[in-house]
């Protein structure tokens, strides 16, 4: 998968170093050990030098320490509450109009393939996501942006000036939007990004669910649509992908058509924007399964 649903900068493009000296000038010793492989989003592994503990150090602008903790680092602590594999934080600060994050360094690597153990654990963590915002009423719910253009993702202008086929396909998805409510409805942790690539593994066990920058609430079946999406730019095996095909088919039409509509959008856009020899065509292809 390759559309990033956060705003956050890759750190190694905006020198690490630099942001690690303006930390260490506050009194943070922390150690650049160099950037972290893939992803979007971007980060760079640190170490604090006192104790040795290696973490994540991640860069967001136009952002405020208030809206992080109040928004996606809410989400997380409500899920790690209940054991949820997700990173604690262990700094937040202000640096300008920026937010900087060391979060823990989990064990395990995203996996070449996913099993159907593997999807057997992150259906019940998604499963473990349910309801677990509804003592926190301030978190934002998640955008499905099927009429409005998302902050550098799902934008619609791409689609109509591509081809007919994808300007036909953004004339179904704005038009869904007279039957869907513009944000998510419901309680649930939602990771927005529920991809492969943010999944950490050893062996046949998860032990990590990372990069949770547009954590909102809503429903958390969203997050399967979203697994679903990055399992077919994965070309996972269909074991794998035919048995969350099952999963998803018991979806109400209310969870399923809006999230996929987003999902198609948000991939074929980014395909647009950023070209690959396919081109848009498997998000097409894949857009034609679920939506009107």
């Amino acid at each position: 998968m390759t559309a990033s649903s956060s705003g956050w900068t890759t750190v190694a493009r905006l020198d690490a170093g630099r942001l690690v000296d303006a930390l260490r000038a506050r009194g943070v010793r922390l150690v650049r050990e160099g950037p972290c492989p893939g992803g979007q989003v971007g980060a760079a592994y640190v170490r604090w030098e006192e104790y040795g503990r290696r973490g994540v150090l991640k860069w967001r602008p136009r952002s405020s320490v208030r809206a992080a903790r109040a928004g996606a680092l809410a989400v997380v602590e409500a899920l790690r509450d209940i054991g949820y594999p997700a990173p604690a934080t262990d700094l937040v600060a202000q640096l300008g109009d920026a937010v900087v994050t060391v979060q823990e360094l989990l064990p395990g690597t995203s996996p070449d393939r996913l099993t159907a153990t593997h999807l057997d654990q992150l259906l019940r963590l998604n499963d473990s996501q349910a309801d677990r915002l509804t003592g926190h009423p301030r978190i934002p719910a998640a955008a499905l942006h099927l009429r409005e253009d998302g902050p550098g993702f799902c934008l619609h202008d791409p689609l109509r000036r591509h081809s007919p086929r994808t300007a036909a396909l953004e004339r179904r998805i704005s038009a869904l939007a007279e039957r869907y409510p513009p944000l998510l409805p419901g309680n649930d942790a939602v990771h927005y990004d529920f991809h492969p690539g943010n999944l950490l593994a050893t062996g046949p066990d998860i032990t990590g669910v990372i990069d949770w920058d547009g954590a909102a609430r809503g429903d958390r079946r969203f997050d399967l649509v979203t697994l679903r999406f990055g399992l077919h730019a994965a070309n996972e095996s269909p074991a794998v992908t035919d048995r969350l095909d099952a999963v998803l088919a018991t979806l109400p039409d209310h969870v399923l058509t809006p999230a996929w509509a987003h999902m198609s959008l948000r991939l074929t856009d980014w395909t647009i924007r950023h070209p690959t020899p396919s081109g848009p065509t498997p998000w097409l292809d894949l857009a034609d399964r679920h939506l009107p």
